[in-house]
């Protein structure tokens, strides 16, 4: 994808979105290389980056930090960047500071976190230019509310408020919008009432397309390992061993070897 337009054509095509959620050069330059859509700098990156407990560490330097890095890797390609936790809940003025920032580092489009209590930041944001991608169900940025990392939308009434949520991000003019940790039958709900596409996280199969953290499905974290999670590689064990061969081969001199040192 090289525009956000691309978004809604692949809506109507039907054609399933890949997106990764990736935090530096070298990996975004990988991505890039691939057959994934679209590149999300998620505010992920306080956990799996900085080594912080929750997503609400994240600050507007960080995340521009790491989108201007990912940018750097996969240029011309569409980049969503979060709105890290406060800059979107302070009023509009503040949000479009904080989401210009993150268009200038390099992002295409910002990501938010629910919707109620910052409807106007969203029609805000897009009436300047800044498209603007939803996210409900599991919102690790409320984490403290929703009383941890749980599915959410299991009961009725928590069901139709996250579909009516998903209705209003719709007409608040958001492009598209992730769906964390729902039931999947809500997801399918969700995806067939809205028009704009729906990206899953935990989520499901019918929602309109997938996004996952690379290092996840990597498997590079060997005690990280949720359920909806699929890892394609046992990038742990690779990488470890890697290590421990290199490690060995110095021990025993057989690094470097002649080819290797230089004249």
């Amino acid at each position: 994808m090289k525009t956000i337009l691309d978004f809604a054509q692949a809506r109507r095509e039907q054609r399933p979105i890949v997106m990764v959620s990736v935090f530096d050069a070298l990996m975004a330059r990988m991505v890039a290389a691939s057959q994934a859509d679209a590149l999300l700098v998620g505010d992920s990156a306080a956990m799996v980056v900085h080594g912080l407990a929750s997503t609400i560490g994240a600050t507007l330097e960080m995340m521009c930090l790491h989108t201007a890095a990912v940018r750097r890797g996969a240029p011309g390609r569409v980049i969503i960047a979060d709105l890290p936790f406060g800059t979107f809940r302070c009023g509009r003025h503040i949000a479009a500071e904080a989401a210009g920032a993150l268009i200038q580092a390099g992002a295409t489009a910002v990501k938010l976190e629910g919707v109620r209590g910052h409807e106007e930041v969203v029609t805000h944001l897009v009436s300047g230019g800044i498209p603007v991608m939803g996210h409900l169900g599991l919102t690790p940025q409320s984490v403290n509310q929703l009383g941890g990392y749980r599915v959410q939308g299991r009961s009725s009434d928590d069901a139709a408020a996250i579909l009516a949520d998903a209705h209003r991000l719709e007409d608040l003019g958001a492009f598209a919008v992730v769906l964390e940790c729902v039931p999947a039958e809500l997801a399918k709900t969700i995806t067939e009432e809205l028009t704009i596409p729906t990206i899953g996280i935990g989520a499901g199969p019918a929602t309109s397309g997938q996004v996952l953290v690379l290092t996840d499905l990597l498997g590079l974290d060997a005690n990280f390992h949720p359920k909806f999670v699929r890892r394609y590689l046992d990038g742990h064990a690779v990488i470890l061993a890697a290590l421990n061969d290199y490690a060995s081969d110095v021990r025993e001199a057989r690094f470097p070897a002649c080819k290797e040192i230089l004249a």
